[in-house]
Protein backbone atom coordinates (compact mmCIF):
# COMPACT_ATOMS: atom_id res chain seq x y z
CA UNK A 1 0.00 0.00 0.00
CA UNK A 2 2.93 2.33 0.72
CA UNK A 3 4.00 1.92 -2.41
CA UNK A 4 0.59 2.69 -4.27
CA UNK A 5 0.34 5.42 -2.17
CA UNK A 6 3.96 7.13 -2.97
CA UNK A 7 3.48 5.85 -7.04
CA UNK A 8 0.10 7.76 -7.22
CA UNK A 9 1.61 11.39 -5.46
CA UNK A 10 5.12 10.70 -7.42
CA UNK A 11 3.62 9.52 -10.53
CA UNK A 12 0.90 12.41 -10.78
CA UNK A 13 3.74 14.99 -10.14
CA UNK A 14 6.00 12.99 -12.87
CA UNK A 15 3.10 13.25 -15.21
CA UNK A 16 2.82 16.86 -14.17
CA UNK A 17 6.65 17.76 -15.09
CA UNK A 18 6.32 15.81 -18.17
CA UNK A 19 3.42 18.07 -19.53
CA UNK A 20 4.25 21.36 -18.14
CA UNK A 21 6.55 22.05 -21.00
CA UNK A 22 3.80 21.84 -23.49
CA UNK A 23 0.62 22.21 -21.99
CA UNK A 24 -0.47 24.90 -24.76
CA UNK A 25 0.76 23.81 -27.43
CA UNK A 26 -0.93 21.77 -30.09
CA UNK A 27 0.16 18.64 -31.20
CA UNK A 28 1.63 19.94 -34.76
CA UNK A 29 3.68 22.48 -32.47
CA UNK A 30 4.78 19.85 -30.20
CA UNK A 31 5.86 17.71 -33.34
CA UNK A 32 7.46 20.35 -34.73
CA UNK A 33 9.82 21.59 -31.97
CA UNK A 34 10.43 17.57 -30.18
CA UNK A 35 10.22 15.24 -33.67
CA UNK A 36 7.29 12.73 -35.08
CA UNK A 37 6.97 10.92 -31.61
CA UNK A 38 6.85 14.04 -29.96
CA UNK A 39 8.21 14.77 -26.49
CA UNK A 40 9.28 11.86 -24.64
CA UNK A 41 11.34 13.35 -21.41
CA UNK A 42 11.88 16.53 -19.19
CA UNK A 43 12.73 19.72 -20.71
CA UNK A 44 13.01 22.74 -19.09
CA UNK A 45 9.98 24.45 -17.61
CA UNK A 46 9.34 27.60 -15.05
CA UNK A 47 13.68 27.52 -15.29
CA UNK A 48 14.37 24.36 -14.43
CA UNK A 49 14.00 20.41 -15.47
CA UNK A 50 10.85 18.45 -13.86
CA UNK A 51 9.40 21.06 -12.45
CA UNK A 52 5.76 20.89 -11.18
CA UNK A 53 2.93 23.14 -12.00
CA UNK A 54 -0.42 24.15 -10.18
CA UNK A 55 -1.48 20.79 -10.49
CA UNK A 56 0.74 18.89 -8.28
CA UNK A 57 0.60 22.02 -5.75
CA UNK A 58 -2.78 22.12 -5.22
CA UNK A 59 -2.70 17.88 -4.80
CA UNK A 60 0.03 18.30 -2.56
CA UNK A 61 -2.79 21.02 -0.34
CA UNK A 62 -5.40 18.49 -0.86
CA UNK A 63 -3.30 16.06 0.89
CA UNK A 64 -2.35 18.60 3.55
CA UNK A 65 -6.16 19.24 3.97
CA UNK A 66 -6.84 15.25 4.28
CA UNK A 67 -4.08 15.20 7.20
CA UNK A 68 -5.22 18.19 9.47
CA UNK A 69 -8.80 16.86 9.18
CA UNK A 70 -7.72 13.55 10.56
CA UNK A 71 -5.53 15.15 13.11
CA UNK A 72 -8.62 17.20 14.30
CA UNK A 73 -11.17 14.69 13.91
CA UNK A 74 -8.44 12.60 16.16
CA UNK A 75 -7.58 14.70 18.88
CA UNK A 76 -10.92 16.89 18.96
CA UNK A 77 -13.75 14.20 18.28
CA UNK A 78 -15.54 16.18 15.61
CA UNK A 79 -14.53 17.79 11.98
CA UNK A 80 -16.20 19.17 8.50
CA UNK A 81 -13.58 17.96 6.42
CA UNK A 82 -14.50 19.89 3.20
CA UNK A 83 -14.05 22.78 4.95
CA UNK A 84 -10.50 21.59 6.39
CA UNK A 85 -9.45 21.03 2.64
CA UNK A 86 -10.84 24.28 1.80
CA UNK A 87 -9.16 25.97 4.69
CA UNK A 88 -5.79 24.37 2.65
CA UNK A 89 -7.22 25.19 -0.42
CA UNK A 90 -6.87 29.34 0.79
CA UNK A 91 -3.18 28.61 1.91
CA UNK A 92 -2.55 27.62 -1.77
CA UNK A 93 -4.63 30.89 -2.54
CA UNK A 94 -2.13 33.14 -0.42
CA UNK A 95 0.88 31.15 -2.43
CA UNK A 96 -0.20 32.56 -5.76
CA UNK A 97 -0.32 36.01 -3.66
CA UNK A 98 -4.08 36.49 -3.96
CA UNK A 99 -6.54 36.78 -0.54
CA UNK A 100 -9.92 36.44 -0.03
CA UNK A 101 -12.29 38.96 -0.13
CA UNK A 102 -13.68 38.51 2.78
CA UNK A 103 -11.21 40.16 5.69
CA UNK A 104 -12.88 37.66 8.59
CA UNK A 105 -11.73 34.69 6.94
CA UNK A 106 -8.46 34.14 8.79
CA UNK A 107 -5.82 31.93 7.18
CA UNK A 108 -3.74 29.62 8.68
CA UNK A 109 0.03 29.71 7.35
CA UNK A 110 1.49 26.70 10.06
CA UNK A 111 2.23 23.68 9.28
CA UNK A 112 4.94 22.61 6.86
CA UNK A 113 3.64 22.74 3.77
CA UNK A 114 3.14 26.23 3.12
CA UNK A 115 6.63 27.35 3.67
CA UNK A 116 8.29 25.41 0.71
CA UNK A 117 9.10 28.17 -1.27
CA UNK A 118 8.67 26.14 -4.47
CA UNK A 119 4.57 26.10 -3.86
CA UNK A 120 4.96 30.36 -3.95
CA UNK A 121 5.69 30.17 -7.21
CA UNK A 122 2.78 30.58 -10.00
CA UNK A 123 2.73 28.13 -12.36
CA UNK A 124 -0.41 28.60 -14.60
CA UNK A 125 -2.66 28.73 -11.54
CA UNK A 126 -6.65 27.75 -13.42
CA UNK A 127 -8.73 31.22 -13.07
CA UNK A 128 -11.62 29.37 -11.86
CA UNK A 129 -9.93 28.22 -8.50
CA UNK A 130 -8.18 31.64 -8.30
CA UNK A 131 -11.75 33.84 -8.59
CA UNK A 132 -14.09 30.65 -6.89
CA UNK A 133 -11.59 31.14 -3.79
CA UNK A 134 -11.65 34.80 -3.56
CA UNK A 135 -15.05 34.55 -3.36
CA UNK A 136 -14.98 32.30 -0.07
CA UNK A 137 -17.46 33.28 3.07
CA UNK A 138 -16.27 31.13 5.50
CA UNK A 139 -14.26 27.69 5.55
CA UNK A 140 -16.80 25.29 3.36
CA UNK A 141 -18.68 28.11 2.09
CA UNK A 142 -20.20 28.11 -0.40
CA UNK A 143 -20.37 24.27 -0.32
CA UNK A 144 -20.68 24.72 -4.68
CA UNK A 145 -19.21 27.22 -6.38
CA UNK A 146 -20.97 29.78 -7.77
CA UNK A 147 -19.98 29.16 -11.57
CA UNK A 148 -21.08 26.90 -14.12
CA UNK A 149 -17.15 25.78 -14.63
CA UNK A 150 -16.41 22.07 -15.56
CA UNK A 151 -12.86 22.70 -16.32
CA UNK A 152 -10.09 19.81 -14.85
CA UNK A 153 -8.93 22.16 -11.90
CA UNK A 154 -11.45 19.84 -9.68
CA UNK A 155 -10.50 16.40 -11.06
CA UNK A 156 -6.95 16.82 -11.11
CA UNK A 157 -6.09 17.76 -7.85
CA UNK A 158 -8.10 15.02 -6.13
CA UNK A 159 -6.36 11.58 -6.03
CA UNK A 160 -5.47 12.26 -2.68
CA UNK A 161 -8.96 11.23 -1.36
CA UNK A 162 -9.12 8.08 -2.88
CA UNK A 163 -5.56 6.97 -1.03
CA UNK A 164 -7.12 8.33 2.05
CA UNK A 165 -10.18 5.98 1.49
CA UNK A 166 -9.06 2.71 3.80
CA UNK A 167 -9.41 5.52 6.70
CA UNK A 168 -12.62 6.24 5.31
CA UNK A 169 -16.52 4.88 5.05
CA UNK A 170 -16.20 3.18 1.37
CA UNK A 171 -16.81 4.14 -1.78
CA UNK A 172 -20.00 6.81 -0.92
CA UNK A 173 -17.70 8.21 1.40
CA UNK A 174 -14.92 8.47 -0.96
CA UNK A 175 -17.05 9.23 -3.95
CA UNK A 176 -18.95 12.11 -1.70
CA UNK A 177 -15.71 13.76 -0.49
CA UNK A 178 -13.52 14.26 -3.37
CA UNK A 179 -17.07 15.91 -4.67
CA UNK A 180 -17.31 18.38 -2.02
CA UNK A 181 -13.54 19.10 -2.43
CA UNK A 182 -14.51 19.75 -6.47
CA UNK A 183 -17.26 21.62 -5.69
CA UNK A 184 -15.59 24.53 -3.81
CA UNK A 185 -14.25 25.60 -7.10
CA UNK A 186 -15.88 24.24 -9.95
CA UNK A 187 -19.99 24.43 -9.63
CA UNK A 188 -21.06 21.90 -12.81
CA UNK A 189 -21.78 18.57 -12.50
CA UNK A 190 -19.16 16.88 -15.00
CA UNK A 191 -16.70 19.24 -12.72
CA UNK A 192 -17.29 17.92 -9.85
CA UNK A 193 -18.59 14.30 -10.63
CA UNK A 194 -15.76 13.33 -12.69
CA UNK A 195 -13.25 14.24 -9.23
CA UNK A 196 -15.73 11.55 -7.37
CA UNK A 197 -15.14 9.06 -10.22
CA UNK A 198 -11.07 9.76 -9.99
CA UNK A 199 -11.05 9.25 -6.36
CA UNK A 200 -13.17 5.72 -6.21
CA UNK A 201 -10.78 4.33 -9.06
CA UNK A 202 -7.82 5.64 -6.68
CA UNK A 203 -9.37 3.71 -3.76
CA UNK A 204 -10.15 0.41 -5.94
CA UNK A 205 -6.23 0.32 -7.59
CA UNK A 206 -5.09 0.66 -3.58
CA UNK A 207 -6.82 -2.25 -2.92
CA UNK A 208 -5.36 -4.06 -5.46
CA UNK A 209 -8.28 -3.90 -8.10
CA UNK A 210 -6.97 -4.35 -11.41
CA UNK A 211 -8.18 -1.10 -13.38
CA UNK A 212 -10.78 -2.63 -15.47
CA UNK A 213 -12.25 -3.38 -12.52
CA UNK A 214 -11.82 -0.27 -10.33
CA UNK A 215 -13.55 1.61 -13.04
CA UNK A 216 -16.65 -0.47 -12.83
CA UNK A 217 -16.64 0.26 -9.27
CA UNK A 218 -16.30 4.09 -10.05
CA UNK A 219 -18.90 4.07 -12.59
CA UNK A 220 -21.44 2.28 -10.57
CA UNK A 221 -20.82 5.23 -7.98
CA UNK A 222 -21.14 7.73 -10.89
CA UNK A 223 -24.58 6.22 -12.39
CA UNK A 224 -26.40 6.77 -9.19
CA UNK A 225 -25.52 10.70 -9.24
CA UNK A 226 -27.54 13.20 -10.96
CA UNK A 227 -26.08 14.76 -13.50
CA UNK A 228 -24.05 11.79 -14.86
CA UNK A 229 -24.26 11.85 -17.97
CA UNK A 230 -21.50 13.55 -19.87
CA UNK A 231 -19.12 11.80 -17.64
CA UNK A 232 -20.76 8.85 -17.80
CA UNK A 233 -20.32 8.78 -21.77
CA UNK A 234 -16.45 10.26 -21.80
CA UNK A 235 -15.61 7.54 -19.87
CA UNK A 236 -17.16 4.82 -22.07
CA UNK A 237 -15.48 6.06 -24.79
CA UNK A 238 -12.36 6.10 -23.30
CA UNK A 239 -12.50 2.62 -22.58
CA UNK A 240 -13.71 1.73 -26.01
CA UNK A 241 -11.05 3.29 -27.82
CA UNK A 242 -8.49 1.60 -25.23
CA UNK A 243 -9.96 -1.60 -26.20
CA UNK A 244 -8.95 -1.04 -29.70
CA UNK A 245 -5.44 -1.44 -29.14
CA UNK A 246 -2.79 1.38 -29.43
CA UNK A 247 -4.48 4.75 -29.49
CA UNK A 248 -2.62 7.29 -31.77
CA UNK A 249 -2.74 10.78 -30.63
CA UNK A 250 -4.76 11.79 -33.46
CA UNK A 251 -7.50 9.28 -31.46
CA UNK A 252 -6.62 10.71 -28.42
CA UNK A 253 -7.51 14.20 -29.31
CA UNK A 254 -11.36 12.35 -30.58
CA UNK A 255 -11.93 12.55 -26.62
CA UNK A 256 -11.28 16.00 -26.02
CA UNK A 257 -8.39 18.28 -24.85
CA UNK A 258 -8.42 18.06 -21.02
CA UNK A 259 -9.61 21.80 -20.47
CA UNK A 260 -12.71 20.25 -18.97
CA UNK A 261 -12.60 17.63 -16.56
CA UNK A 262 -14.51 15.07 -17.89
CA UNK A 263 -12.39 15.06 -21.14
CA UNK A 264 -9.52 15.55 -18.68
CA UNK A 265 -10.64 12.25 -17.15
CA UNK A 266 -11.41 10.32 -20.16
CA UNK A 267 -8.09 11.04 -21.70
CA UNK A 268 -6.25 9.74 -18.66
CA UNK A 269 -8.61 6.32 -18.25
CA UNK A 270 -7.87 5.47 -22.13
CA UNK A 271 -3.96 5.74 -21.34
CA UNK A 272 -3.76 4.00 -18.06
CA UNK A 273 -5.69 1.47 -19.74
CA UNK A 274 -3.65 1.26 -23.20
CA UNK A 275 -0.44 1.74 -21.44
CA UNK A 276 2.21 -1.31 -21.71
CA UNK A 277 4.30 0.36 -18.66
CA UNK A 278 4.28 3.67 -16.15
CA UNK A 279 6.11 5.31 -19.01
CA UNK A 280 4.15 4.93 -22.40
CA UNK A 281 1.16 5.86 -20.72
CA UNK A 282 2.16 9.40 -19.33
CA UNK A 283 4.09 9.76 -23.00
CA UNK A 284 1.19 9.06 -24.57
CA UNK A 285 -1.17 11.17 -22.70
CA UNK A 286 1.14 14.88 -23.21
CA UNK A 287 1.29 14.35 -26.56
CA UNK A 288 -2.18 15.70 -27.79
CA UNK A 289 -3.44 19.46 -28.21
CA UNK A 290 -5.04 20.47 -24.98
CA UNK A 291 -3.92 20.34 -21.46
CA UNK A 292 -1.23 18.09 -21.19
CA UNK A 293 0.08 18.00 -17.89
CA UNK A 294 -2.85 17.74 -16.27
CA UNK A 295 -4.15 14.15 -18.61
CA UNK A 296 -0.57 13.00 -17.93
CA UNK A 297 -0.90 14.28 -14.16
CA UNK A 298 -4.13 11.96 -13.95
CA UNK A 299 -2.57 8.87 -15.74
CA UNK A 300 0.40 9.21 -13.44
CA UNK A 301 -1.88 8.95 -10.81
CA UNK A 302 -3.83 5.79 -12.19
CA UNK A 303 -1.14 4.17 -13.73
CA UNK A 304 1.04 5.07 -10.30
CA UNK A 305 -1.78 3.60 -7.88
CA UNK A 306 -2.03 0.24 -10.16
CA UNK A 307 2.05 -0.02 -9.86
CA UNK A 308 3.28 1.21 -7.38
CA UNK A 309 6.36 3.59 -6.96
CA UNK A 310 8.74 0.92 -8.74
CA UNK A 311 7.10 1.41 -11.69
CA UNK A 312 7.80 5.46 -12.60
CA UNK A 313 11.68 5.53 -14.41
CA UNK A 314 14.27 6.30 -11.55
CA UNK A 315 15.56 9.05 -14.24
CA UNK A 316 12.30 10.79 -13.98
CA UNK A 317 11.81 10.79 -10.49
CA UNK A 318 15.76 11.84 -9.64
CA UNK A 319 15.08 15.04 -10.81
CA UNK A 320 11.49 15.88 -9.82
CA UNK A 321 11.05 18.76 -8.18
CA UNK A 322 10.15 18.48 -4.56
CA UNK A 323 10.39 14.77 -4.84
CA UNK A 324 11.57 14.27 -1.62
CA UNK A 325 8.73 16.38 0.01
CA UNK A 326 5.95 14.78 -2.42
CA UNK A 327 7.18 11.18 -1.33
CA UNK A 328 7.40 12.67 2.78
CA UNK A 329 3.68 13.82 2.48
CA UNK A 330 3.06 10.37 0.58
CA UNK A 331 4.28 8.13 3.31
CA UNK A 332 2.75 10.84 6.28
CA UNK A 333 -0.82 9.79 4.46
CA UNK A 334 -0.17 5.82 4.31
CA UNK A 335 0.64 6.13 7.97
CA UNK A 336 -2.63 8.02 9.03
CA UNK A 337 -4.64 5.50 6.74
CA UNK A 338 -2.87 2.19 8.81
CA UNK A 339 -3.16 4.23 12.08
CA UNK A 340 0.02 4.47 12.59
CA UNK A 341 0.81 8.30 12.74
CA UNK A 342 0.60 9.42 16.06
CA UNK A 343 -1.89 12.43 15.71
CA UNK A 344 -0.74 14.13 18.86
CA UNK A 345 2.94 14.18 17.44
CA UNK A 346 1.38 15.15 14.09
CA UNK A 347 -0.44 18.23 15.10
CA UNK A 348 2.88 20.63 14.43
CA UNK A 349 3.12 19.22 10.74
CA UNK A 350 -1.02 19.31 9.97
CA UNK A 351 -2.55 21.63 12.96
CA UNK A 352 -5.92 20.34 12.79
CA UNK A 353 -8.20 23.48 13.47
Amino acid sequence: MQSRIRGCLLGGAVGDALGAPVEFLSLAEIRQRFGAGGIGDYVPAYGRIGAITDDTQMTLFTAEGLLRAWVRGTLKGICHRPGVIHHAYLRWLLTQDEQTSNPDVEIGQDGWLFSLKTLHERRAPGNTCLLALLETKSFGTPTVARNTSKGCGGVMRVAPVGLFAPGMRGNDDVFGLAVDAAALTHGHPSGYLSAGYLAVTVSALLRGCPLPEALDIADAQLRRREGHQEVAEAVAAARALAACGDPTPEQIENLGDGWVAEEALAIAVCCALAAPDFEGGVRLAVNHSGDSDSTAAITGNLLGALLGEKAIPAHWLERLELRDEIGALADDLHAATCGILDARAAWSRYPGW
